[in-house]
């Protein structure tokens, strides 16, 4: 058995910061590429000589060529423009159609065999992109946007209850966007739920703030976050190398689960070598089935403009 290899499309900081994180946790060796040239390259090299620092022996490669991917287990695809201010996810509809799909077809020529995970936005879209283009499995591609997203809810119900964050559990639901659909009677601290801490006003101010979180931080940094979104790519390409079959919330092929055929959607999923290997349904309130209802629409316009 020799180790696995992890193939980050986009070397931006997204993707330079995913190969950081990969690294450090040794869960394979990590090509880096990007059209760019000398960036991947000079990320991957500044990376291995973070190596003898950090202690880890991963092998870190930068390349502008898609024939150094070969034989991936994982491929996480971060390629496309990122926003800016005032810019919808959905602002990014065709042009990252174009790049996703390029990309995929590149991908899946030299890695049958990888599981996809899709993180560029419109997230959705862009997943189901690459599903139709690639012709893999739906188990096998994989969207990156739950992970972020409860992380974020966690972090706001964390500093709204000084408590720590290790002891929250969130649950977010739907698309990744404005649509989002948080969960908080799933959403614990230390097994109690958020709703017996907190009154409904704070939650809904919560559950607001973690909707638009993506938007604070590009109100904030004129451009997209990174470490958390590289942070929860690395959560999901850990359950699926170790195979620890930990049920993440992820954006994954419904084909009537939760009412909702032939979309990608925000669902708990259990993750393990074979990529999605159970998706877990839970019983929803009439206002939180509506709420995933209204969510999966907005993914479908999407798709219906793009035609996948």
């Amino acid at each position: 058995m020799g180790r696995n290899k992890i193939t980050v499309v986009g070397a931006g900081n997204v993707g330079a910061t995913a190969a950081q994180y990969l690294s450090q946790k040794e869960l394979g060796d990590v090509v880096l590429v990007d059209i760019v040239e000398g960036v991947p390259q000079g990320k991957a090299l500044d990376l291995m000589e973070t190596a003898p620092v950090q202690g880890y022996n991963s092998i870190i490669t930068g390349t502008n060529n898609y024939d150094d991917t070969e034989g991936s287990d994982v491929v996480v695809i971060t390629a496309g423009v990122p926003r800016k201010p005032g810019m919808s996810r959905d602002d990014l509809l065709k042009t990252n159609y174009n790049i996703v799909k390029s990309v995929t077809e590149q991908i899946v020529k030299r890695s049958p065999d990888c599981i996809l995970i899709v993180v560029s936005n419109p997230l959705d879209a862009m997943v189901q992109t690459a599903l139709r283009v690639s012709g893999f499995k739906k188990e096998r591609v994989i969207g990156m946007a739950g992970v972020l997203d409860s992380a974020r809810f966690r972090a706001f119900i964390s500093m709204e209850l000084k408590v720590s964050v290790e002891n929250i559990h969130a649950f977010v639901l739907g698309g990744h966007g404005d649509t989002m659909v948080p969960l908080p009677r799933y959403s614990t601290v230390a097994g109690i739920p958020i709703t017996d801490l907190m009154t409904e006003d704070t939650i809904e101010r919560l559950v607001d703030r973690t909707r638009k979180g993506g938007a604070e931080i590009v109100g904030l940094l004129k451009t997209s976050a990174w470490y958390a979104p590289a942070a929860s790519i690395v959560e999901m390409v850990d359950a699926i190398l170790r195979d620890k079959k930990k049920i993440l919330p992820c954006a994954a092929y419904l084909d009537g689960e939760y009412g909702i055929s032939g979309l990608y959607v925000g669902v708990p999923a259990k993750l393990g070598s074979g990529g999605i290997e159970e998706i877990i349904q839970i019983e929803l309130t009439l206002d939180e089935r509506a709420a995933l209802q209204s969510s999966a629409a907005a993914v479908k316009e999407l798709i219906d403009i793009l035609g996948v």
